[in-house]
């Protein structure tokens, strides 16, 4: 039976909401793993085990590599490792629930970069989206002066990244073939944080089981098999369609880090979760289910 393309975009959809259930467990993963081992390292080893497996699994795919594929990869790569470098590092300076949320902001700075590339101004509702957003991550994110701390600026920089790591594969993925290309990102993910962990952070002395399951959910589920579903199924949909369905990771490690963790939301904040959710479904939506059907 062949499938339609509404039918695609559909799968590819649900694709990517199980990214993102994936990744707002990964919140949690990586603050357990942040115990014991420190961010660069935490990265070394995930993204090792997922590009390692890769390898091993489509062996016969590598001779297929030529230098374009090298240069896309790397730069795709590079954004990858700064939005996770950014992530990781702020995760040790703020909570696991405001982590994952400032991290979903990424859905409303998507429009803009696609902009700049594509040359399409962005319409009312991603503007309305941005100072929602703007509004939502001072409730979230500010003191009781206006200082944001290290961890969520950190953060706030990582949904830059991730935006334009977004707005990067859905350029190339349907122009190469999706798997060499992941297999080349996180290959170049892995030697930059590699490279990062031996300049500027210690070995770590010891792993417990604890550490040792996050490490492996993380190589294995969170990244590996995350960003396999993620680059196919932006072959048939949308950067910035694909960019609100994978902020919902902000959610489920919102909700995760309360339940798993016991992370306390004082009333502010839970204001500027729901402030920036609003953002994110007037960017989704547009309100279109509002109008009544003809």
């Amino acid at each position: 039976m062949k499938i339609t393309g509404k039918k695609k975009s559909i799968l590819a959809d649900m694709s990517l909401l199980i990214v993102a259930l994936i990744w707002g467990g990964g919140f949690i993963a990586v603050k357990g793993a942040l115990d014991s081992v420190s961010p660069f390292y935490i990265m070394a080893i995930r993204f090792s085990i997922s590009v390692l497996i890769m390898l091993l699994v489509f062996r016969k795919k590598i001779k297929y590599v030529t230098k374009n594929y090298l240069f896309i990869g790397t730069i795709v790569g590079l954004l990858l490792f700064l939005g996770f470098a950014a992530q990781t590092i702020g995760m040790k300076y703020t909570t696991a629930g405001k982590n994952a949320f400032l991290t979903g902001t990424n859905v409303v700075i998507v429009p803009f970069l696609y902009w700049l590339i594509s040359k399409k101004r962005p319409d009312a509702f991603s503007l309305i989206s941005a100072f929602l957003c703007f509004i939502g991550i001072g409730m979230l994110t500010l003191d009781s002066g206006i200082h944001i701390g290290l961890g969520d600026g950190l953060t706030l920089l990582c949904a830059v990244f991730y935006a334009a790591h977004i707005v990067s594969v859905g350029f190339f993925a349907k122009k190469v073939d999706v798997i060499l290309l992941v297999i080349i990102q996180l290959g170049a993910c892995a030697l930059f944080s590699i490279i990062a962990a031996l300049i500027f952070e210690p070995m770590p002395q010891s792993l417990n089981s604890g550490t040792i399951f996050a490490l492996i959910y993380l190589g294995v589920f969170s990244t590996m098999l995350a960003f396999i579903v993620q680059n196919v199924a932006q072959k048939y949909t949308t950067s910035t369609h694909a960019a609100i369905i994978l902020c919902l990771e902000s959610v489920f490690g919102c909700i995760l880090s309360v339940v798993m963790l016991h992370e306390i939301f004082t009333s502010k904040m839970i204001l500027g979760c729901l402030t920036i959710f609003l953002a994110i479904i007037t960017t989704e939506t547009k309100w279109k289910f509002l109008k009544p059907k003809k």
